[in-house]
């Protein structure tokens, strides 16, 4: 299946774009991630499974055994702080 996915704030710095399309066989958010960090470098640093990232599936927060279809879009970013 085809998924979007988008990058936001240090992780689309860390990783220098705001997105991609990914043709993935991961069933689930959980999978994604792990499909993602197995790709090294940039990848294993900003979506490392020490490191809190937020993830939405079609614009509503999903935990990681949120399934995934096909052309849905995929939003990881860093927890928001406010003061």
């Amino acid at each position: 299946m085809k998924v979007q996915i988008r990058y936001f704030a240090s992780l689309r710095e860390t990783l220098g774009m705001p997105g991609e399309t990914l043709e993935t066989s991961s069933e689930d958010v959980a999978a994604l991630r792990a499909e993602l960090m197995a790709k090294g470098g940039a990848y294993a640093q900003a979506l490392s499974s020490g490191r809190a990232v937020r993830v939405a599936v079609n614009q509503v927060m999903a935990a990681g055994d949120t399934r995934l279809s096909d052309h849905c879009e995929v939003g990881f970013f860093p927890p928001v702080t406010g003061g």
